[in-house]
């Protein structure tokens, strides 16, 4: 099955939908799929539930499609750095699951394994665990969390062969191989296309298997989210 397209656009024909599950990428600016994000905002799609930890800054990563008003519902873990999606919120017009971190990434990985739900103590007692099912196990409360099965994945990895075995770059790994693994469709953007075998079989992160197509980004921007820098002490 060829998997390499020649664009982010390209590579988002025909599978992209109005109301879709999407899973995005990333934590903060780390790691997120910048071309096929902005390639997202291209095709006008709307109604979007985007699972992801956060939704990017103001105009850049997710921010972007809040801007353009193409989400409908976020799942994340955190809400800061983005005043959009704080206006929004506030102001109603933007749906929110409010998930633990842990939780989100439980979610998406049991989703790509085939189990659809676990239990968890994170969120007993509060607002998460309302209206889900609870169970003693060991004279412990839990709570059941549904798994996350997306229509679409959009993923961030550092390099891929051709038959789209997959590396990760340090902390840009992140939620990557959970949404690649959750994904009905899992679209991969890369700065490294090399030829199938070129990656030791000790070096592949997440197998081909889970991925479906394949764009090379081989300069993206990567943002920093906050630059913080140590003032310099006088000599």
């Amino acid at each position: 099955m060829k998997k390499l397209y020649p664009s982010a656009a390209a590579a988002l024909a025909g599978i992209v939908k109005d109301g879709q599950l999407m899973a995005v990428g990333g934590f903060g600016l780390c790691g997120i799929p910048e071309a096929l994000i902005a390639a997202l905002r291209g095709t006008g799609v709307k109604d979007l539930t985007v699972i992801s930890n956060n939704a990017g800054v103001d105009g850049f990563g997710l921010g972007q499609l809040l801007e353009s008003r193409q989400i409908k519902r976020m799942i994340s873990s955190y809400v800061g750095e983005n005043k959009e999606f704080e206006r929004q919120y506030l102001a109603g017009e933007l749906e929110l699951e409010f998930t633990p971190q842990g939780t989100l990434a439980e979610k998406l990985r049991a989703g790509g394994a085939g189990i659809p739900a676990f239990f968890t103590k994170t969120g007993v007692g509060t607002l998460v665990a309302e209206g889900k099912e609870l169970r003693e196990f060991d004279g412990e409360t839990y709570v059941m969390e549904r798994a996350l099965v997306p229509d679409v994945a959009l993923v961030k990895a550092h390099r891929a062969d051709k038959s789209g075995n997959l590396q990760f770059r340090y902390t840009a790994r992140n939620f990557n191989p959970a949404a690649a693994m959750a994904g009905r469709i899992t679209v991969v953007e890369v700065e490294e296309i090399v030829e199938t075998g070129a990656i030791e079989p000790d070096q592949v992160h997440l197998p081909g298997i889970y991925v479906h197509r394949i764009v090379l980004n081989a300069h993206p921007e990567k943002r920093i989210e906050k630059r913080t820098i140590r003032e310099t002490a006088a000599a």
